[in-house]
């Protein structure tokens, strides 16, 4: 099998030439949605409930905190965990850039139709 370039990331130049907070690379296939995230120091991600999905997350460089409900977790490279869904979650980036990737199965668009 052969992959397009979409489905393929290098995630050491990706995060070399990313000049914004964000999603840097992302691919939304038939089955899976995945983002790969970068925070510069003190950047956050505003907390929020999925109610649909569990998420996969996969730290590659920088410190944050992963808040997950009422619990603190501590967000360093090679940390992986999943956030249950139903969970309210925030992000903060405490030493940058936190670079990490969400991976979840495929779901609806988010905006109405």
């Amino acid at each position: 099998m052969s992959f397009t370039p979409e489905h393929h990331v290098d995630v050491a130049d990706a995060l070399r030439h990313a000049t914004y907070d964000g999603a840097i690379w992302s691919l939304n296939c038939e089955q899976m949605n995945i983002n790969l995230i970068r925070l510069s120091s003190g950047a956050t991600i505003l907390a929020h409930i999925n109610n649909d999905l569990d998420v996969l997350i996969v730290v590659f460089e920088g410190a944050g905190e992963l808040q997950i409900d009422d619990t603190t977790h501590v967000l360093g490279p090679g940390i992986a965990l999943v956030v249950p869904r139903g969970t309210r979650r925030a992000i903060r980036c405490i030493r940058g850039p936190l670079a990490y990737l969400t991976a979840h199965r495929q779901r609806g668009g988010l905006m109405p139709t």
